[in-house]
């Protein structure tokens, strides 16, 4: 199969670029520094601006794509960017005709409690809000559109080392919908390795057309 990742040189699309090659996929990574993409036969690397006019023609022909668009957590200005790049994403994708579309948002728009998002809970970490808050309102967004063939997932609260969990390659993952996931009393967690496992799952079987889900560690 052939399958794009948007932002292949970032933690989790570095991650889901080796995986998809390593299932023998045809890959190709979009990426704005192509020398940091991840090198093997069946990788293509990309020079990539998701807002340039002819990204459009760049994301033709593919089974589907994953997009770990990410402006950089430590930039100023990653809400408005967040929010000016998925919106050039989400355009490209559906005049290209992308069959799916993965997107990796993240963990703060999960419930924690009825009612309550752990964006909103008070440990949130306040120097990350204005980009977990605009991933927020993408997945909102994505919830009333029915004329793009989207997919969301939302890692669980702990992701990898800088989360608190092993960055082990177990294999092995559970999924969830809209609360997240845990362990006893506390926040479930994943390796990247096991989320880029997940992802790739998921674009094989185009497994959550218009759905939001999670997963975490076994």
């Amino acid at each position: 199969m052939k399958f794009a990742v948007i932002g292949a040189t970032g933690y989790v699309g570095n991650a889901v670029v080796q995986e998809l090659a390593a299932r023998g996929h045809d890959v190709t990574a979009f990426a704005r520094n192509t020398g940091k993409v991840f090198a093997a036969p069946n990788v293509r690397a990309v020079a990539a601006d998701v807002t340039a006019a002819g990204f459009v023609e760049q994301l033709a022909g593919f089974d589907a794509v994953v997009s770990a668009f990410n402006p950089g957590w430590t930039n100023p200005n990653i809400g408005r960017d967040f929010r000016d790049g998925y919106a050039a994403i989400l355009a490209a994708a559906k005049s290209a005709g992308v069959p799916y579309l993965l997107i990796v948002g993240g963990a703060g728009s999960l419930y924690i409690a009825p009612g309550v998002q752990v964006i909103d809970t008070p440990d949130f970490p306040k120097e990350i809000y204005d980009g977990a808050n605009a991933a927020r309102d993408l997945l909102t967004e994505l919830r009333g559109r029915n004329d793009l063939n989207w997919a969301f997932i939302s890692p669980p609260i702990c992701l990898g080392a800088d989360g608190g969990h092993s960055e082990d390659r177990t294999g092995k993952y559970r999924l969830g919908q809209d609360d997240a996931l845990m362990d006893g009393d506390a926040p479930a967690g994943i390796s990247v390795a096991d989320l880029a496992i997940a992802i790739a799952d998921d674009v094989a079987q185009k497994a959550h057309l218009h759905q939001r889900f999670t997963v975490a560690s076994v």
